[in-house]
């Protein structure tokens, strides 16, 4: 009774004199402590028992104290002069002294260790930065080019990447960091928060930034403000949000619901007032104008003439899902529905450049570079090019549109303003468009420079040279199957027939005039039915869609469904993904195939 009196008694007079530890919690015979910092204290407690009981003098007079507190017949035991009564004392004291001395070593084996624990964790910062050289940021500042090096900053790490920026994705696009801190350009693009990357960067890190240093920008985040989306699409990256509708919905309608329209943003999704929006549009050298030309929204809504197109846009990395079956490329995994149809109204970009002070024959107009309003962290805008003579064509139907579907653009597709340049990759249909500047040259920006062009499959990233290839304009004859879904299983109906649906489209306003089916891997054809709206010749901007009804034989248990289109030119379709393949993961339009499983 006297042990368990002596650890009971331990244990209480731990709980009120150690203020500063962690509440304990008692489940039958067990101590659960909660917190981190609680399961350190745990940690090393054999050693330190054998310690804590040969403590000096100090530690000594606690323990008499305790054992005098815990043992009141000692005293008394001194009266008795038998043997046996001597014995028994001897003996409880023993126990009494065992339970003192357990009880009296849990709190001090719980104490040292929490003190432990609490200098380690206050020390744990300065024990990281001794073993790494501290540098300032104005030392790393220093380091902003390949000449002097180029050195970054990470969660309070210094790392010298310059060997890394030749081998970087997103080329030397990374040097817009030089100097400074990483942080907000992931904040931008998150796919740089991953395990993967920290490993990579860890490579590279030369010291940590010293305990003065601390962080002086707002790294908020930058998509706060994105607006809401359908729930139904299929996201491939929430920031920047791109999104594609499932393939089954897609087809349901010739025009592709607004909610449900393909999203593909590079940048946080600005929030422009209409009322205060103006569109600055450089003006021609030879003009002698003091300033460019400044159009209100108002304005481009009541100058020019409305003019209102169905078209087509398609992401330049739509069926990507397929390359990377081959060999895992850069970019976003789109499945086959990087691709929508919408009515676009607006301004003609050729009456608004007319306006401006250009002619077809204004000297050393090339090119007509868009500048979007969607910034990163350092300011830079999204931006891109066509050529001059595409935009001033009557026939190209380029525009400068206000509205989608019937009404005012949606945030996510470009509001207030944005370009739509007809059968040309998406990538140059620039959205939030802010400004016009006609040029001898193409646009500078990484997205025309650096980024959306196709190369060899023998191309990688220690070999390419993005200047050796043509920017992507005009897009290839593409197809796809939307119904049935691969791995379904398909049940004919009464006439043994299985029903096949899917989109077709080609670029350059080239229409679609075939889309060939087959069911039994490409041995045999048949010709599907076409739907879609009347298009002029080298205007066809829409897609068609199509349907094939055919009967599967009894027998026949699986089925691999392929499909091909031809468009106007009589452009076709390869067979196969593999001699596709490159390193971005663009143009992908093979036959599209589906292997199901049929219900007999």
């Amino acid at each position: 009774m006297q042990l368990i009196f002596a650890i009971f008694f331990f244990a209480i007079c731990h709980l009120f004199c150690d203020l500063n530890a962690r509440s304990l919690y008692y489940r039958g015979n067990h101590i659960l402590f909660f917190g981190q910092r609680d399961m350190k204290l745990l940690h090393g407690i054999p050693a330190l028992a054998l310690r804590s009981l040969t403590r000096p003098q100090r530690l000594q007079r606690r323990m008499f104290l305790c054992m005098r507190i815990c043992t009141p017949g000692t005293t008394s035991s001194q009266n008795h002069s038998t043997e046996a009564r001597s014995r028994t004392n001897h003996w409880k004291w023993g126990l009494s002294t065992a339970g003192a001395l357990l009880g009296l070593g849990s709190f001090l084996i719980y104490e040292t260790q929490r003190r432990k624990v609490a200098h380690a964790d206050s020390e744990e910062q300065s024990t990281i930065t001794s073993f790494y050289h501290q540098y300032t940021r104005e030392d790393v500042k220093k380091h902003k080019s390949l000449a002097d090096r180029v050195w970054v900053t990470y969660a309070g790490e210094v790392f010298d990447i310059t060997d890394f920026v030749e081998l970087h994705p997103g080329g030397e696009k990374i040097l817009l960091a030089a100097g400074g801190a990483l942080e907000p350009f992931w904040a931008l693009y998150g796919v740089h928060k991953n395990e993967h990357v920290m490993e990579i960067l860890q490579e590279y890190k030369v010291g940590v930034l010293g305990p003065d240093e601390k962080e002086s920008h707002d790294f908020s985040d930058p998509y706060a403000n994105d607006p809401p989306r359908h729930p139904i699409l299929k996201v491939n990256s929430q920031t920047p949000f791109n999104a594609e509708p499932l393939p089954d919905i897609l087809t349901e309608h010739f025009i592709t619901p607004s909610e449900l329209f393909f999203k593909r943003n590079h940048l946080p999704v600005p929030d422009i007032n209409p009322d205060e929006f103006q569109l600055i549009i450089e003006g021609p050298h030879e003009a002698d104008q003091s300033k460019p030309l400044n159009l209100s929204l108002n304005e481009l809504k009541t100058k020019f003439p409305r003019y209102e197109i169905t078209a087509t846009l398609q992401c330049a990395g739509n069926r990507r899902a397929e390359i990377n079956a081959v060999k895992p490329v850069k970019g976003l995994d789109w499945d086959i529905a990087a691709i929508s149809t919408a009515r676009w109204a607006g301004a003609r970009l050729r009456d608004v450049l007319l306006y401006a002070g250009y002619t077809e024959d204004t000297p050393n107009a090339h090119h007509v570079h868009f500048e979007g309003l969607d910034q990163d962290i350092t300011g830079t805008n999204y931006g891109a090019s066509i050529s001059f003579k595409r935009a001033m064509s009557k026939e190209n139907d380029v525009l400068l549109a206000y509205e989608m579907n019937g009404e005012e653009l949606p945030r996510d597709h470009g509001f207030p303003l944005r370009t739509i340049v007809p059968g040309v990759v998406g990538a140059r249909n620039v959205k939030w468009l802010g400004r016009i500047v006609v040029s001898a040259e193409e646009s500078a920006s990484h997205w025309q420079q650096n980024d959306y062009k196709g190369f060899s499959p023998s191309v990688d990233w220690d070999t390419v040279d993005f200047s050796s290839s043509p920017a992507i304009q005009e897009l290839p004859v593409q197809s796809a199957i939307t119904e049935p879904r691969p791995g379904k299983t398909v049940a004919p109906d009464a006439d043994g027939k299985i029903t096949v649906k899917g989109y077709a489209w080609s670029g350059g306003g080239r229409e679609v005039v075939r889309v060939d089916v087959s069911l039994d891997e490409g041995k045999t054809w048949k010709v599907a039915e076409l739907t879609g709206m009347g298009q002029k010749d080298g205007q066809a901007w829409a897609w068609k869609l199509w349907k094939l009804e055919e009967t599967v034989p009894s027998s026949v248990k699986e089925l691999t469904i392929i499909c091909k289109a031809v468009d106007s030119s009589y452009n076709v379709q390869p067979d196969t993904v593999a001699p596709l393949w490159n390193l971005r993961g663009v143009l992908s339009n093979a036959w599209h195939r589906v292997q199901v499983t049929v219900d007999a």
